[in-house]
């Protein structure tokens, strides 16, 4: 037996035995998932801190593991921090999966392979009935609901997540090192299902570059604004931010304006509008709110709703448009409070009836989901909202949606604070869509 002295001698040197090998950079992390709009496709999306190939091995789970594989790119993202840091960003796409056909996967290289996960191959079919979670906020500080969100997700209760805005407070922070430990975070719910996301203010930095690298959305806008269909929905994502952050450039406003406009004619042509009737919206900031926090649609008008005429040319908001094509549900998020809407338009309710206002109502329904958890906590309320207002909660929480078929849509908020209990539920019913149904 060796001396105690000798052992310690040898325990000291143990580092200089490993001959002074770096971290493994060819290790994957903060894999995620998301979906391209294209049925049987899904594109995985994971980082390593130094170059290697990009690979999916992926099966049939039940069948033959890692019998198919899947090749595709990395980009190069070099962060604006001081340190300028580099990190190298893989994508590859899978194709020809089988509709709601549950696949296992795992991803890197030869130099390096992830945990293996599993999926469910999205159902094309337009009677599919998808379960989401959505909320805003959700930071690498303060991340209350995180866990319960990761739990739910790997039970299998939801399709879908949507993140919409706000994430990590912030990405950029510390050099980007911020954004890879939040992106680990989300690794338990993203590496899942797909993770669609929309820009909120706090991916400004750097001109929204680490949120523009990091996540891969559905056409071609560097995942700023996009849409997609599920089940008996429309679902567009877009920036709010194009309103805020004119310094990057007013041309992407109304780049956006155009492309929605485009977006929602083709969405309401009848042949499309018969078979995905619900249109449905998300972006960061709410176009109605009633916080306390003498912010955008606090202490001034929404710009995103009314437009702002302080530039050349005026930039239109977009509450007309989304009534104009019949927009069902807006989700917004910013406001770090749940807050539930009675229809509204141009500033006045127009409940479906008295007795039951979300039962072919007569004007877009809207929900602010903001308050997953993040270091700024929640927000306060004004004490006296307007009538619009239905049901507000300070309680950290998310939402979860059902879209059942095509006349309901089924919300109900999560709180965390109360283990989980459901503190507000709505079912929309529409027997009719689009713009006529305001009438």
């Amino acid at each position: 037996m060796l001396p105690v002295q000798a052992a310690c001698a040898l325990l000291s040197l143990a580092p200089l035995l490993v001959l002074g090998v770096p971290p493994i950079g060819t290790q994957p992390e903060q894999v995620h998932l998301s979906y391209p709009g294209v049925s049987g496709f899904m594109i995985v999306t994971w980082t390593t801190f130094n170059e290697t190939e990009s690979k999916v091995e992926y099966g049939i789970l039940g069948g033959r593991v890692f019998d198919m594989t899947a090749k595709g790119y990395a980009t190069l993202f070099l962060d604006s921090g001081e340190e300028k840091r580099e990190m190298y960003i893989h994508r590859v796409t899978l194709t020809g999966l089988k509709p709601a056909a549950a696949y296992v996967y795992h991803c890197g290289s030869d130099e390096g392979w992830s945990d293996v996960f599993f999926f469910i191959a999205l159902n094309d079919s337009t009677s599919f009935s998808p379960k989401f979670a959505l909320y805003g906020d959700l930071g690498n500080e303060n991340p209350q609901s995180l866990a319960r969100l990761q739990k739910e997700t790997q039970l299998g209760m939801y399709d879908v997540v949507l993140h919409i805005g706000d994430f990590a407070y912030d990405m950029h922070e510390d050099n980007a090192r911020i954004g890879d430990e939040f992106m680990r975070q989300i690794q338990p719910i993203a590496a899942y299902v797909p993770y669609m996301t929309c820009p909120g203010n706090h991916e400004a930095e750097y001109n929204f570059s680490n949120y523009r690298n990091r996540f891969s959305m559905p056409g071609q806008t560097e995942s700023l604004w996009y849409s997609w269909n599920l089940g008996s929905a429309h679902i567009i994502s877009l920036s709010t931010e194009v309103y805020f952050y004119l310094e990057f450039g007013l041309k992407l406003l109304f780049k956006q304006y155009k492309w929605l406009q485009q977006d929602l004619e083709e969405a309401n042509k009848p042949e499309n509008r018969a078979v995905r009737p619900w249109i449905i919206t998300m972006g960061h900031r709410p176009m109605y709110c009633s916080d306390d926090d003498q912010d955008d649609c606090t202490k001034f008008d929404s710009f995103v709703r009314l437009g702002r005429n302080d530039t050349k040319p005026p930039a239109p908001g977009l509450e007309d448009l989304f009534y104009r094509y019949g927009v069902d549900l807006e989700l917004w998020a910013h406001e770090h409070t749940y807050e539930r809407l009675w229809p509204v338009y141009g500033d006045k309710v127009y409940n479906g009836s008295k007795e039951q206002p979300y039962v072919n109502p007569k004007a877009p329904v809207h929900i602010v989901t903001g308050s997953a958890g993040c270091r700024e906590r929640t927000d306060r309320f004004n004490p006296n909202p307007k009538e619009w207002s239905a049901f507000r909660s300070t309680d950290y929480g998310y939402t979860r949606m059902q879209i059942v078929n095509t006349t309901h849509i089924y919300l109900e908020q999560v709180s965390d604070d109360q283990y989980g209990k459901v503190i507000d539920s709505i079912w929309v019913v529409k027997e009719k869509h689009g713009f006529s149904a305001w009438v």
